[in-house]
């Protein structure tokens, strides 16, 4: 098959720099202007959930309804993330980068407009269509511009704001809607947009787009809805708390036959929307089960922990993301390391001691997470599962794309990122459910329907529940340890050695 074109750049392909060099001026620039987009979209997801029940009390509207305006945007980035692999080729990275912060920005000014909780949806579904192109295009453009052999330390750089918008999200959301009024978690990005966008056309070069292969329809026609469709029906299961349902039941299904449709058409297709067979690769097929298994685990774990402070601890929104912190602050310390070393030493290596430092942390939570547990035990442990977090996400992707060459990153990274995406969907839906039964089966009845904060709880009905509701959080936490734990088999596949100094246009052998 031939490779589908991709965007030069204006200057010509150029060789790779020595592996042991750091990252140069002109990438870390171009990497700033790349987070910049990326912390907006990021952060956008997690300040928004905070501010969920104030905008159902702002607009009247019952929580099922407003519950899309988080869930509208996650379909409007299913729907989105496919085409942008062509369109990469097709417009060119820096243009197509452009376009998806001016429709996030535009989406976010509308937003803070909102007169109705069907506007706020409308709206948010846009800035979900500028958002889920922006970070596989960013991607693109600091593999491109950094090259195979420092792909570690790019990754690394990519990975700040993926780790710490979880993070800093709840806090700044929680400030925002407090202190100053729900429509600032949609004008913050104005800005922001506005300065990235100004750095991006000064910082990006520009590159010349390629007659792309033509759009592959049928591809789109299954892929879009099927994904769009298979994350309807999850988030409804989670919502309903039985994924067996007629609705949730036969979107899921519609979404899992269209996807697998999509499948068969990209094995077959000259040029599909999504070249499936780089998974031929053992390096590519290992970081994309790693991926899988791996995120849904850890986000749907990461779910449960502003859950655990707000309803077993009584905290509000604003401190449980405060007590957050620490995870965020362990992965600052081995981020940048890991991506040397991915760099240095290969990923497979980096990955498995990331992996095992994760597993144990996430099984500490399961032991000792109880209704009085002491904040600084819990911080602790926060911040040595950012350290395992530091060395397993971004060298995981790094393991990918390391064995590509320049025309086919676009592609790849788009591929990527719809696994997290989807994956992260699957597993905070799911570990939500595992979570309301176990709190339904140790309070009775439909104890587990609403999850919300205790703040206002009475202290002596708080002492009753807080015990048995610590007790299902912990029960919880050990299915994701079995998950992360799964994850080590396809992880085992890793590459051990760092990637052949070459050049961009170099072809690596199939493996």
């Amino acid at each position: 098959m031939t490779a589908p074109a991709s965007p030069k750049m204006a200057d010509g392909p150029q060789e790779e720099p020595d592996a042991g060099g750091g990252l140069d001026r002109g990438v870390l620039a171009v990497a700033g202007v790349v987070v910049l987009g990326a912390i907006m979209s990021i952060l956008d997801v997690t300040v928004v959930n905070v501010a969920i029940n104030d905008l159902a009390r702002e607009f009247n509207s019952p929580l099922a309804t407003i519950q899309w305006v988080a869930t509208g945007y996650t379909l409007a980035l299913a729907t989105v993330i496919p085409i942008t692999g062509w369109a990469c080729a097709r417009f060119g990275t820096k243009r197509l980068y452009m376009i998806s912060l001016v429709l996030f920005v535009l989406g976010s000014t509308l937003a803070g407009f909102a007169w109705s909780a069907e506007s706020l949806i409308l709206f948010r579904v846009l800035q979900g269509l500028g958002g889920g192109m922006i970070m596989p295009a960013g991607m693109t453009i600091m593999t491109q511009a950094a090259g195979p052999q420092r792909v570690g330390q790019v990754m690394s750089i990519i990975g700040v704001p993926m780790l710490l918008g979880p993070i800093s999200g709840p806090i700044l959301g929680g400030w925002l809607v407090d202190d100053v009024s729900w429509r600032w978690i949609f004008f913050i990005n104005l800005p922001i947009g506005i300065i990235a966008l100004l750095l991006a056309g000064r910082i990006l070069k520009a590159d010349e787009p390629q007659p792309a292969e033509r759009l592959d329809f049928i591809g789109l026609l299954l892929l879009s809805p099927g994904l769009a469709s298979l994350i309807y029906g999850v988030a409804r299961g989670a919502e309903e708390r039985d994924f067996m349902l007629t609705e949730p039941l036969v979107f899921t299904a519609v979404g899992a036959v269209l996807v697998i449709g999509f499948v068969f058409r990209a094995l077959s297709a000259r040029n599909p929307l999504i070249d499936l067979r780089l998974l031929k690769r053992r390096s590519v097929a290992a970081a994309s089960g790693t991926m899988v298994l791996f995120s849904i685990a850890f986000m749907g774990a990461m779910l449960l922990l502003p859950l655990y402070f707000q309803t077993v601890r009584g905290e509000g929104a604003m401190s449980a993301g405060l007590l957050l912190a620490p995870q965020g602050l362990g992965a600052m310390v081995t981020m940048p390391i890991g991506g040397k070393l991915t760099d240095r030493i290969g990923p497979g290596r980096v990955v498995l001691v990331g992996m095992a430092v994760v597993v144990a942390s996430v099984a500490a939570f399961a032991a000792v997470m109880g209704a009085d547990t002491s904040y600084w035990t819990l911080g602790a442990v926060l911040f040595v599962m950012g350290l395992g977090m530091g060395m397993t996400m971004m060298p995981t992707m790094a393991a990918a794309i390391q064995t590509l060459v320049h025309d086919e990153v676009p592609r790849a990274s788009t591929m990527l990122n719809i696994i997290q995406q989807v994956s992260a969907s699957i597993g905070t839906a799911m570990m939500s459910v595992l979570l309301a039964r176990q709190l339904s089966a140790r309070l009775g009845g439909g104890s587990g329907g609403e999850i919300g904060s205790t703040e206002e709880v009475p202290p002596q009905v708080m002492e009753k529940i807080a015990g048995p509701m610590a007790d299902a959080f912990q029960h919880t936490y050990w299915y994701a340890v079995g998950l992360i734990a799964l994850a080590f088999l396809p992880a085992l596949l890793l590459p051990r050695r760092r990637p052949e100094l070459r050049s961009v246009d170099t072809p690596m052998p199939m493996h």
